[in-house]
């Protein structure tokens, strides 16, 4: 978990503003006591975890494919190649929404917007020693030299909901 104590205080803030501000199909679902807290989304999100990020077309429709997300100081992040339809679209139009799930026991969704990163700039060292930490084990070095020319992008939620249940004894 790399995130900071004020980290955690904002993301605690967006959970619980996004919350309050449920519709109530959502809110009849994702309820206070199936909601996790900032510490244990973090907990949770540790390594790769796979996004379903919702891109805009030009003609304003959705697409939707996986990425693999990197949860890093209170934000998802992601990847992919430079001449990507979702590269296009994102520097076109930053509107994004992402879920993760795993089964029926965990649901994240976070709407926002994309913004790339500069992986060069001092500001993003954390997030590049993270991904080398989390890449090159299992891609071996010289991974790095891939990163250089990829761009990532940060979401900046608007909104962020999750849903933990417990699963169901075997």
């Amino acid at each position: 978990m790399y995130e900071t104590p004020a980290d955690l205080e904002q993301l605690q803030a967006l959970l619980d503003a996004s919350h309050e501000a449920a519709g109530p199909h959502l809110a009849s679902i994702f309820t206070a006591e199936r909601r996790l807290d900032a510490r244990s989304l973090a907990g949770l999100l540790v390594g790769v975890q796979v996004l379903s990020l919702a891109t805009v077309t030009a003609a304003g429709r959705p697409l939707v494919a996986p990425v693999d997300g990197l949860f890093y100081r209170g934000h998802f992040h992601f990847g992919s190649s430079p001449d990507s339809v979702r590269v296009r679209h994102l520097r076109a139009r930053p509107a994004v929404s992402a879920s993760h799930t795993r089964g029926e026991e965990l649901a994240v969704i976070v709407h926002g917007e994309a913004r790339f990163l500069d992986l060069g700039a001092a500001e993003h060292a954390g997030f590049r020693d993270y991904l080398l930490e989390t890449y090159v084990p299992a891609y071996g070095p010289g991974w790095e030299d891939g990163v250089a020319g990829s761009p990532y992008a940060r979401i900046e939620p608007r909104k962020l909901f999750t849903f933990s249940w417990p699963a169901s004894p075997a």
